[in-house]
């Protein structure tokens, strides 16, 4: 047996063109797509994180459109891993606002005047995440009317059915009383709370009709997972309004939103509403 020292073997570090790496993450495309707009140094943080935001969005809606499918081919455990993933990635989003949840007024008023009327009320990603939770309105596709592709994109969502949706015409198949009404309403327009899906879902935590019988089936593990999701979405939308309102108070927002009312409004609204509503019938 040889008792000679072998050295570790060396990465290979003579490439063609670019690395292996370069090509697969494309990097040198993600680290030069920074333009700011001001000379203040604060804005490129601005800026990264914002963009930071735009990758986030789009995994989730990655995520979100893989558990909808799963749910329409009635494989419940793809959608929970999807789900579950994206609960991760949410926890990781929402983190975003650390960079920028501590910003003096007067530290974002030095490059605010940068956005001019860009706003993130703009993101047709983030719109998409909201189509996919049912929040769902026409009037979101006009400010898009100048970018064919992503306005073809938000109209297709807009018009097919939501994660949840999916999740209450799943509850249909399996017998559940979900109302006809609520299965053939048009996906177009927001979900708007039921009573009688609230009553469907507290029949479900109570252990009826759930593969399992216990409390522990897999429509409790899929009520779970759209609660966590549920969750940190409330957190955001929280998150979002503090940031806001450290930095600039009750000003008007970028491109004419009404800024912190209007956040405050939203933190208010819940998503998967009887999910919620429905435990205190358990």
């Amino acid at each position: 047996m040889s008792h000679e020292a072998h050295e570790p073997a060396a990465p290979h570090l003579d490439f063609q063109g670019t690395t292996p790496y370069e090509d697969y993450v494309r990097a040198d495309v993600l680290t030069h797509l920074q333009h700011t707009l001001s000379d203040d140094p604060g804005e490129m943080v601005f800026l990264v994180t914002t963009q930071v935001m735009e990758l986030w969005f789009t995994v989730i809606v990655h995520e979100w459109e893989t558990a909808a499918r799963a749910l329409r081919a009635d494989d419940v455990p793809t959608a929970i891993d999807a789900l579950k993933r994206s609960v991760h990635e949410l926890e990781a989003l929402n983190a975003s606002w650390r960079p920028l949840g501590r910003l003096t007024p007067q530290q974002f008023n030095s490059y605010r005047s940068a956005l001019g009327d860009g706003s993130g009320f703009q993101s047709a990603m983030y719109r998409r995440m909201e189509f996919l939770l049912g929040e769902k309105s026409a009037s979101m596709l006009v400010p898009h009317r100048g970018a064919p592709r992503v306005h073809g994109e938000l109209a297709k969502a807009l018009h097919e059915p939501s994660l949840y949706d999916e999740v209450l015409r799943l509850l249909a198949r399996r017998g559940h009383a979900v109302p006809e009404a609520v299965v053939t309403r048009d996906v177009s327009l927001r979900y708007e709370a039921d009573d009688a899906v609230e009553g469907v879902w507290a029949r479900v935590y109570g252990g009826e009709g759930d593969a399992g019988g216990d409390g522990g089936g897999d429509l409790v593990r899929l009520g779970e997972a759209l609660t966590d999701v549920a969750e940190l979405v409330w957190r955001w939308r929280n998150d979002h309004l503090v940031a806001t309102r450290r930095a600039m108070g009750a000003k008007a927002g970028t491109g004419g939103s009404a800024g912190v009312a209007w956040l405050e409004k939203r933190a208010r609204k819940n998503v998967f509403p009887e999910l919620w509503t429905a435990r205190s019938h358990v």
